[in-house]
């Protein structure tokens, strides 16, 4: 019962992620400003040493009181570009007290099947992200005061679940400073650097295509771009789970080969979508929903296994802020080759991700790859 809370308060509390990519226009910048923040808070809170200084269940719970905040905040400064992205920025940072944070709890609570959970917590974050196309999709047809204040009630509701009715496990991780030397001796592991690299690979296309796929589900099905876009995401949520439980008999590396394997060819396929039947262009989309969110649970339990045991905390902070970093030049890249090229091609840049990721996890120990416990 315990887990499904800290489940549920993960996706109550991400709903923010997205909720300024539905409400306005502007997909690439607005998501870029939430990635940003999220770096910027990730490094703060691992500099100041914030998860070992307080509760993380009270630090869930005050990051999601402000996320709250700031994320209907461009309801009173409508019109203003610079402010809106500030805002979004702001719910960023916000955020790296809360997806991380959430992490660290579930840990403090089921230290031993931790792995088994992380399929089910990062795809809560899937649904989380993909929530307020569902909300578009059911009412308010792009009201944006109805999804920022559902979403910001809905962030509240998660802290108060995380930080009240949760709390702090009795196998509190305990952290270490954060040393920036940790780069240095991390990624002289063969097997970090492997999984390291593969999750980079993995974060190229994630993200950028979460930002661009209702685009092209406007163009394929004008009538209903919204719900399809939720069904993108909530295909997601389903592979992440069921990820995390294959993993445990055939290991984690093939889960994530697997996975990127498949997002590749359909970044390659991408062009076609618009020329063969619809219902064969739409359950390819599915597949490719499914495929390019399910290694993420899996590049979590490698990074975590093969990361130096005195810089565990430090190495996962670099790897992770390097990761969210590439997901803003991805994004912005794309912007500029769609404007350029346009959606029907949109998609064949990000096939290097993947593929980059596939060959470098072809690299990870063997003989270590396997469960993700």
């Amino acid at each position: 019962m315990r887990l499904l809370l800290i489940i549920f308060a993960q996706f109550l509390s991400g709903s923010i992620w997205f909720a300024g990519n539905v409400a306005f226009k502007g997909q690439g910048l607005l998501l870029s400003a939430v990635q940003a923040g999220f770096i910027a808070g990730t490094l703060s809170f691992a500099v100041l040493n914030i998860a070992d200084r307080v509760s993380p269940a009270r630090f869930f719970l005050v990051s999601s009181v402000f996320a709250g905040v700031f994320n209907v905040l461009p309801l009173w400064v409508e019109g203003h570009t610079g402010l809106l992205l500030l805002s979004r920025f702001a719910c960023g940072i916000c955020l790296a007290g809360i997806y991380p944070v959430g992490m660290k709890i579930a840990a403090s609570w089921y230290p031993e099947t931790l792995g088994r959970a992380l399929g089910f917590l990062v795809g809560a974050l899937v649904l989380a992200s993909g929530f307020p196309y569902f909300l578009k999709v059911v009412s308010w047809q792009g009201n944006a005061a109805q999804i920022l204040t559902t979403t910001s009630l809905l962030c509240l509701a998660g802290g108060f679940i995380q930080g009240v009715l949760v709390g702090d496990g009795p196998a509190l991780p305990k952290g270490s400073a954060f040393n920036i030397r940790a780069i240095r001796d991390a990624f002289a592991h063969k097997g970090f650097r492997a999984a390291s690299l593969g999750y980079f690979g993995h974060m190229w296309e994630l993200y950028a295509l979460w930002a661009f796929i209702p685009v092209l589900f406007k163009t394929l099905v004008p009538a209903g771009p919204n719900a399809w876009t939720f069904a993108f995401f909530l295909v997601g949520f389903f592979g992440c789970s069921a990820g995390g439980l294959i993993s445990l008999k055939i290991g984690s590396r093939r889960v994530a080969r697997l996975a990127l394997a498949v997002s590749a060819v359909c970044c390659l396929l991408s062009p076609f979508f618009q020329k063969i039947p619809l219902p064969v262009a739409l359950l390819l989309l599915m597949v490719w929903g499914i495929a390019v969110v399910t290694d993420s649970p899996q590049f979590s339990a490698l990074n975590a296994r093969f990361a130096p045991r005195a810089y565990v905390g430090s190495a996962l902070t670099i790897v992770n802020c390097i990761g969210f970093f590439i997901t803003i030049l991805s994004i912005e890249l794309l912007d500029l080759w769609i404007s350029a090229w346009g959606i029907r091609y949109a998609f064949l840049p990000l096939a290097l991700g993947p593929l980059f990721g596939w060959f470098s996890m072809g690299r990870l120990p063997g003989g270590t790859a396997g469960h993700s416990g």
